[in-house]
């Protein structure tokens, strides 16, 4: 039996270990030893985490790339996305070095403003794009005040990541009945509600197009906004050449209202996929999705 270092990874005892390693380390040793950790991860193909970031990655560069070219993306995409842990936990909290780092622009603070003053309710999605975490804390209990839906069931690890996000003020729940309750109970009296879109589930009977091709991919947002009549906002995150991290956002988006409930679901689904789309090819290497959204393309794989 091998190891699984996914669960290693996602567990208490790697976040922990990540955790000590970042706070530790100094920038100039922990960004070259984090490059180091992930070109060896990056290799080791026959972990579930690495055949997950293969599938992603030859989807998002256009199912054309050589078995050398999806080697480079799958090893940038590691590199970066141990650039972005290591960001989020060496900065901990430190909100003078946070802000330092992220570019929030004049437009994204008067939308956060705006969806403050008029009450209106609204959900904020997002793809695992860069480090959305790391923008997670600077905005939590500042401009953006919000309920957010994450996986249901988290293991060790996910579960005292969590309780990191919530120390710098984000109310986190695991997504369920009693939760889209109270999602909902927030978007009716004016709040907001904030959820990831792009991580696979088991078991949903729809499949919405993502990057051309039929994806199991939560729809509780799309079926949140059209209870409560709200609309959706996609946000993302994108590093930039200077190592920051740039705030994109998209115009509100309507709910286009259809006579069958399944149609409506999905046509509403891809219309905020096909945004979420865009935001990803300004970087796909920086989209940290490792599970499979498309596991169905393994075979193809050069």
């Amino acid at each position: 039996m091998g190891i699984n270092f996914q669960r290693i990874i996602n567990s208490r005892l790697g976040v922990g270990f990540t955790l000590a390693f970042a706070r530790t380390l100094p920038p100039s040793i922990g960004y070259p030893l984090a490059n180091v950790l992930a070109g060896q991860l990056a290799s080791r193909k026959s972990l579930k985490l690495i055949q997950a970031a293969r599938i992603n990655q030859w989807v998002v560069h256009g199912e054309k790339s050589t078995a050398s070219e999806l080697d480079d993306a799958v090893a940038s995409n590691l590199r970066h996305t141990a650039h972005c842990l290591y960001d989020t936990y060496h900065y901990l909290l430190n909100e003078e070095a946070i802000q330092r780092l992220i570019i929030i622009g004049p437009g994204v603070r008067e939308r956060l403003k705006e969806i403050k003053r008029d009450k209106k309710g609204i959900i904020i999605v997002g793809p695992h794009l860069s480090n959305f975490d790391f923008v997670g804390q600077a905005a939590s209990g500042t401009e953006l005040d919000a309920l957010a839906l994450a996986f249901p069931d988290p293991g060790g690890g996910y579960q005292w990541q969590n309780q990191i996000r919530r120390s710098s003020g984000m109310e986190i729940v695991p997504t369920s009945l009693d939760t889209m309750r109270k999602a909902k109970q927030v978007l009716r009296d004016g709040g907001i509600v904030l959820t990831a879109l792009d991580r696979p589930v088991v078991g949903t009977k729809y499949q919405p197009k993502f990057f051309g091709r039929p994806a199991s991919l939560p729809l509780h947002h799309i079926l949140l906004a059209l209870k409560t009549d709200v609309p959706i906002l996609v946000v993302a995150v994108v590093m930039n050449q200077d190592g920051r991290y740039e705030v994109v956002y998209s115009d509100p988006v309507i709910m286009v209202r259809e006579a069958d409930r399944d149609s409506e679901l999905v046509h509403n689904a891809e219309r905020v996929l096909a945004i979420a789309e865009d935001f990803i090819r300004l970087a796909p290497s920086q989209w940290s999705m490792y599970y499979p959204v498309w596991p169905e393309v393994q075979d193809f794989l050069p």
